[in-house]
Order: C-alpha cells, then structure tokens, then sequence
C-alpha cells in the first residue's frame, strides 16, 4: 500500500490576453500585488491561434505570460482562479472583458491551467473550478497532450515553459532541500 505524502509547493503561472496594451501592465500590478513578486515574463505575443476571444476582446489579441517568485499549494491552488475571475470582471466594461486571465501552474512533470468549462479530461477540484492538464515534461521538454489549445503547442510557449521548469527546479533544491530518497518525491 502506498503512503500518501504532502505534494510539494508548484510555481504558479498566469497568462492574459488582450488587445489592450495597457492591460498587462495594469494587471501586472494588481497580480504582484496579491501573489507577489513576478520572476520571469514573456514579451508580448501574438494571439491568433483562435477567433474564440474576438466577439468579447475584439482582435487583434495579444497574449503574455507571467510566472511568480512565491510557490504555491496545488491541492488549494484553484482559488486562484476565483480571484483571477473577480479581476476580469472588476475591470469589465458593458459587461464585456477586456482582459482574459488565465492561471495555473508549473510542477517538474507538468503544466496545469484552471477552468470553469467541464470537458471529459478536467478534473472536477471544488468551486466550479476544473484542473486541465496541457503539457507534460518528457525527455527533457515539454510536450503538449492531444487536447492541448493550439498556443500551448508552439515553440515559444514551450521554451517559456521550460524556462519557468528550470528556475523552479532550482528553486526547490535550492528552498525546500529536495528529498535523497527518489521514491519520496515527484520528479
């Protein structure tokens, strides 16, 4: 029988997508505010892998990705997705978003976003609040799963991603003493 162990902390990461410039500065502030310092960023990219956004954001959509300093606890994780839904609609006009804020995180095995949308892959975690799973680290890299949005599946999105696995792994090593014992953590 396997014994049930505290999962480690994970690196919690936050994408958003507008075609308003100002808004990711302007988040940017709001997000360090509540979950501190930010340590590693995208520039600003492109988004047109997807019309899904545009009756609501308009076109012309941009996208950019922060991660943060301060690991998180995956087991209590989805409230952030709560918070990150107050602040679309705190910053709504005529009941239409600007901004989308999409958050999740970052372990050494994979990326996981968070949803309100059910789909036969998420799974349920509380608050109407589903876990989707789009990347797995495998041989060296991240590699998106079959359901993954077509974004995540680019280079530019990977090599992010890896960039923010590297300075996690180094963080926990270097923060909370990785374990000796292979069995007694997940790698």
């Amino acid at each position: 029988m396997g014994e049930p162990l505290k999962h480690i902390q994970v690196k919690l990461i936050i994408g958003l997508i507008s075609g308003r410039m100002r808004q990711f500065d302007a988040r940017r502030n709001d997000l360090e505010e509540r979950f501190g310092r930010i340590d590693g960023e995208t520039q600003i990219l492109d988004f047109s892998c997807t019309s899904y956004y545009e009756g609501e954001l308009g076109r012309n959509l941009k996208r950019k990705f922060f991660s943060f300093k301060n690991l998180i606890d995956p087991g209590k994780s989805y409230r952030i997705k709560l918070y990150t839904n107050e602040l679309e609609k705190k910053y709504s006009e005529n009941n239409f978003r600007v901004v989308n804020i999409d958050p999740g995180y970052v372990s050494l095995t994979k990326l996981v976003l968070f949803t309100t949308k059910n789909r036969s892959h998420r799974i349920y975690l509380d608050e109407g609040i589903y876990a989707d799973q789009e990347l797995m680290f495998e041989n060296k890299s991240f590699r998106p799963l079959g359901w993954a949005f077509t974004d995540y599946r680019t280079t530019e999105y990977i090599d992010f991603f890896n960039a923010v696995r590297a300075k996690y792994f180094k963080q926990i090593k270097d923060e909370i003493h990785v374990p000796q014992k292979k069995e007694n953590f997940i790698y």
